[in-house]
């Protein structure tokens, strides 16, 4: 039986739809959703003495049901099919006598004005506007001119619908135009029973008199989960917002069936703000076996964390998945902006948003397992909050790390999920004379840190590796003497502090574009200049041309550990024109000759990678490179001059002696700190 028509133009026709009554017979055919799914919404609009019209009421049960629960029961339905208006007569003698059935054309309705306080209609807009052509949008158009004349100012309009974006458009556009107050509920689904994979919506269209002027229209959208709705400001963002919804709806219908190939990641965001809360990632691990407990598990990221490799690359979560031993891991990261109580509270508010995001074949009534870190959620201070021209907005804040470290890092929030300088705190010490109460067991919280730096910890991999390439300079067991240093990019100051510390006979200049830098670094990160240690603010490729032109061979090392502030390129560090080859050529001359120019490369663009490589090729004879393991970060050490030259086992004893000669007594050294070991991936390029 051929009940679909031969084209969306049908859906207008008075004989498509006698057809399609006539075959179907007497089953209820429920367009987007029973009663029980839409009662929740329509229960808020429509009250028992208001008089409501039906408009293409089909033989929906949907009138009936609101009658038989007490709802309304002065309820007029209309339909333009004589034939399925002729079975809901039928169906309703002598058992709704204040509820009537006619025959009539929503288009030309004979009702006088203001006659209804509510107009219902169900999958009807849908229907009618299936194409934008312009003899359809004249149709919609008299819809929604002959709905606006039967109802009362204060009535309702309630369209049912799947909300494609043309529709919602169309009937926002026109009656926030006429003045009247739109909102959009999304119906709540019901599980296995729902018909469709896409979420249901109810416009709610509240007339009001048209007032004359631009006076502000009033758009807002009502999700599933609350009752309070939230305003928005044009109705391109409220079909967005729709879109949004309608788009995570697809997803979970996608993730129930099948699993996933490739890592899910989508925010949550607050009620109230709108601003990410959470960031989900749905891992699946086909590697795990199957059984009854361990098919889905939430794992909360501790505040702080997500940035490590273990939370924060694929790689990492894929590797989180397979050792916690669950199908499907989904991870979740806490944003810095919110507040969060504790577990048991996030888990209490994600507990029904993480089951719609279950696998395929979880077992009814399941219990899903919270996992973290320590059983707890870390902890993030907030130090300092600021801005700049140069860098954007940034903040200061303090986190616990692994054990009882705590660390105080710089980020900027144009690329918030990206360290950009760490530093680890020092634990109080009690005052001279006063011991340390035995009982007191507590560990202490950022709050109650001195804020003092341990100058002697670098916490970024790459700073250690750069480090470690100066056992390129001096003999080869021999520490480096007086040395020339200069260091492009002051963020944190963690990198020139250490070399200034560990090389005593080292003088380091730090180029920084930004003040800002320069008062963050000193005022948070424990930075200072002395006699050896100057900083200059400046561009680091003006200072580095000035410097070319008036004083070369001056340095015997260059280092480069400078971000890009240009997100659209695949090479976050340094910026491109820092690599370019006549620049490259200005580093060469303020080099000595028995220099190493030092560059942290954060490169994703393969080809924009070799193009680099290519050009500092061409300039320096000697080029070393070393990956950082779980990082994308490739530190190159770049020579003049190729008598240099030392193969990886040379390399390693220059490292160990480099080392050797900075542990000294009395001076703190951390045991990560394996310099021959920084050097053991090294290769020549």
């Amino acid at each position: 039986m051929e009940l679909l028509p031969r084209s969306p133009a049908e859906f207008g026709s008075a004989r498509y739809w006698d057809r399609f009554f006539r075959q179907r017979g007497q089953r209820p055919f429920e367009w987007y959703g029973a009663f029980p799914e839409l009662c929740p919404v329509l229960h808020k609009y429509v009250r028992p003495r208001d008089k409501v019209l039906v408009v293409g009421c089909g033989n929906s049960e949907l009138s009936e049901q609101m009658y038989d629960v007490g709802m309304c029961e002065d309820i007029v339905n209309i339909d333009v099919s004589d034939a399925v208006i002729r079975q809901m007569r039928e169906r309703s003698v002598g058992t709704r006598p204040k509820m009537s059935y006619l025959l009539m054309d929503m288009l030309q309705m004979d009702f006088p004005d203001a006659h209804f306080q509510v107009v219902l209609d169900k999958g009807t807009l849908d229907a009618l506007l299936t194409d934008e052509e312009e003899a359809t949008l004249a149709k919609v158009d008299q819809m929604f001119a002959e709905i606006s004349r039967v109802l009362q100012v204060g009535g309702r309009y309630l369209c049912v619908s799947l909300a494609q974006a043309h529709v919602l458009k169309k009937a926002v556009e026109y009656f926030s135009q006429e003045g009247w107050v739109v909102r959009v509920h999304q119906v709540a689904s019901s599980g296995d029973k729902q018909q469709f994979v896409l979420p249901v919506f109810v416009y709610v269209m509240t007339k009001f008199r048209k007032m004359p002027g631009s006076a502000a229209r009033i758009l807002e959208i009502c999700p599933e989960e609350q009752d309070k709705p939230m305003r928005v400001e044009s109705a391109e963002r409220l079909v967005a917002a729709v879109k949004d919804r309608q788009h995570y709806a697809l997803l979970c219908s996608q993730i129930s069936k099948t699993p996933c190939r490739e890592q899910v990641s989508l925010d949550l965001c607050d009620k109230k703000s709108g601003k990410p809360r959470y960031t989900l990632h749905v891992v699946d691990s086909p590697s795990v076996k199957p059984s009854r407990d361990n098919h889905f598990a939430i794992f909360i990221i501790p505040q702080g964390r997500e940035t490590e490799w273990l939370f924060g690359t694929e790689e990492g979560r894929r590797q989180l998945a397979a050792s916690a031993g669950f199908g499907r891991l989904l991870t979740v990261a806490l944003h810095r902006e919110q507040h969060y109580e504790g577990m048991a509270s996030i888990q209490a508010e994600l507990s029904g948003k993480v089951m719609e995001l279950a696998p395929p074949g979880l077992p009814a009534r399941q219990q899903v397992p919270f996992l973290s870190v320590g059983g707890d959620i870390g902890v993030r201070v907030v130090r300092h909050c600021g801005s700049s021209p140069l860098s954007g907005e940034f903040i200061v804040e303090d986190v616990k790390g692994e054990g009882t470290c705590y660390f105080r890092r710089l980020i900027f929030l144009q690329n918030r999920n990206v360290v950009q300088s760490e530093a680890r705190l020092l634990a109080p010490t009690a005052p001279p004379g006063q011991k340390k109460r035995r009982k007191d067991k507590k560990k202490p919280s950022p709050t109650e840190l001195s804020g003092a730096i341990d100058k002697s910890y670098l916490c970024c991999e790459h700073h250690k590796a750069m480090v470690a390439g100066l056992c390129l300079l001096g003999g080869p067991d021999t520490l480096p003497g007086e040395l020339a240093v200069l260091v492009v990019g002051l963020g944190g100051g963690s990198l020139p502090l250490f070399v200034h510390d560990y090389f005593s006979q080292a003088h380091v200049a730090v180029v920084e574009i930004d003040p800002s830098m320069l008062e963050v670094a000193t005022r948070w990160f424990g930075f200072s200049q002395g006699d050896r240690m100057r900083v200059h603010v400046s561009d680091g490729l003006d200072y580095v041309a000035k410097l070319a032109a008036e004083a070369p061979a001056q340095y015997d090392a260059v280092m480069f550990d400078v971000d890009s502030k240009d997100l659209t390129v695949g090479m976050s560090c340094p910026p491109p024109a820092f690599v370019e080859k006549p620049f490259l050529q200005k580093i060469k001359t303020i080099l000595k000759p028995e220099g190493v120019f030092v560059l942290n490369l954060v490169c994703r663009d393969a080809r924009l990678k070799e193009s680099v490589l290519a050009a500092l090729r061409d300039v320096f004879p000697l080029l070393y490179a070393r990956r950082i393991q779980g990082e994308v970060n490739e530190i190159l050490f770049c020579q003049p001059g190729p008598a240099g030259r030392h193969g990886p086992a040379e390399l390693g004893v220059r490292a160990r002696a480099l080392e050797g000669a900075l542990r000294r007594p009395g001076r703190p050294w951390d045991s990560s700190y394996a310099l021959a070991d920084m050097l053991q991936a090294v290769h020549i390029l």
